[in-house]
């Protein structure tokens, strides 16, 4: 599972006209979705990211979580994070999960959000969506399950 976490004030998906997410302080994770995943990485993964101190304390410092400063969370679902570019011009994405388990399995990583106490807002899976997102710092982390 890669997820790429951006610490925002503000992120909003909107698909076809509509806004299906929107978020004030927190993060924006673009979610992917791999072949090998199975539940430990969602579990590990949430675990991760509602605790990951990336937020400043009033001194300044990167010592809160989204948790800790009462964000909330936008997930987007994301496969081209699996597209391999390392032979010729056109990714491969070969990695990725296929549709029906990465629906599921997006799903549940955003559930084990919400058990941890976090709002959670979602653009749609599968849509094509507009994601827009201020970024605060720039602060910007890959995670990985598997690394």
């Amino acid at each position: 599972m890669k997820v790429v976490a951006q610490r925002v004030s503000e992120g909003r998906v909107t698909v076809d006209g509509e806004v299906t997410g929107e978020i004030g302080a927190g993060l924006v994770l673009l979610v992917g979705i791999g072949q090998e995943d199975e539940d430990a990485d969602l579990v590990w993964m949430a675990d991760k990211l509602a605790g990951l101190r990336i937020f400043e304390d009033a001194d300044g410092k990167m010592n809160l979580s989204v948790t800790d400063i009462g964000g909330a969370v936008l997930s987007v679902s994301q496969f081209t994070l699996y597209g391999d570019c390392r032979k010729g011009r056109r990714p491969n994405f070969m990695g990725a999960a296929k549709p029906e388990q990465a629906e599921a399995m997006y799903e549940r990583f955003n559930a084990l959000l919400r058990e941890r106490g976090l709002r959670v807002e979602t653009g749609r899976f599968g849509a094509m969506m507009d994601v827009a997102l201020v970024n605060d710092g720039p602060v910007t982390l890959i995670v990985d399950s598997r690394s």
